[in-house]
């Protein structure tokens, strides 16, 4: 089995609604000593675009740097920011090119890319190692990808789109299908219309695990009560 094979270690997840992007990764636990800073799943690729991954970060960091050098040789020439479909596809034929050439490997990595266009609409991105890409309303990536795309299908409505603090939540709950411990192993990146990239510090994470935990065991509580009458 070829080392860059193994098994792809955590899960993202990402959802757009009407004025906001969410990112949510799970975060692998960091040795006593070390900075977690320098252990990021979540990259600012431009004012406007992060990206999110699953797959081996050495592979990433380089993606990261092609990506961002191609957001601003955009903005140089076009003088206009990058488009959301122009950085994916962009991303995307890297990867392809990666795919085909002789002496090279493809890339080890799985991406969500979220931002908004110069009109305000929002979009979320994903590609995977062959260079394909698709735009979605919600999506998951990494080793539990699927269970927590299926949660999202299951969930995801135009009401919960319309309502910022409902997207958020929304993805916190998704990424708990899969996570155990709690806030402290989610990391979560919110983007909302004509504002910059914020990363949630940790304790505002783990008070929204702790609300998401609370209407989900009231949720299972009455649907529980409503099977008992009928």
């Amino acid at each position: 089995k070829q080392w860059y094979q193994r098994r792809v270690p955590i899960t993202a997840g990402g959802l757009r609604g009407d004025s906001i992007v969410v990112l949510g990764v799970e975060k692998r636990s960091v040795p006593k000593l070390q900075d977690e800073r320098t252990v990021r799943k979540i990259h600012k690729l431009d004012d406007h675009v992060c990206m999110a991954f699953a797959g081996l970060t050495a592979d990433a960091r380089i993606l990261v740097n092609m990506a961002r050098v191609e957001c601003q040789s955009y903005r140089l020439t076009v003088e206009d920011p990058v488009s959301m479909s122009y950085i994916a596809r962009h991303i995307a034929s890297v990867k392809q090119h990666f795919t085909q050439r002789p002496g090279l490997r493809p890339f080890g990595l799985s991406t969500l890319i979220v931002g908004f266009d110069y009109d305000g609409s929002a979009h979320l991105f994903q590609t995977d190692p062959s260079g394909t890409y698709h735009e979605w309303k919600a999506n998951a990536i990494g080793r539990s990808g699927k269970t927590v795309r299926e949660f999202l299908e299951k969930h995801y409505t135009d009401e919960i789109a319309a309502s910022d603090e409902a997207c958020i939540k929304l993805t916190v709950r998704a990424l708990l299908e899969v996570v155990q411990s709690g806030g402290k192993n989610i990391e979560l990146a919110v983007m909302r219309k004509g504002q910059a990239l914020e990363i949630l510090d940790t304790k505002t994470v783990e008070k929204l695990v702790e609300e998401t935990e609370k209407e989900r065991d009231a949720e299972a509580e009455a649907k529980k009560k409503a099977a008992g009458k009928s």
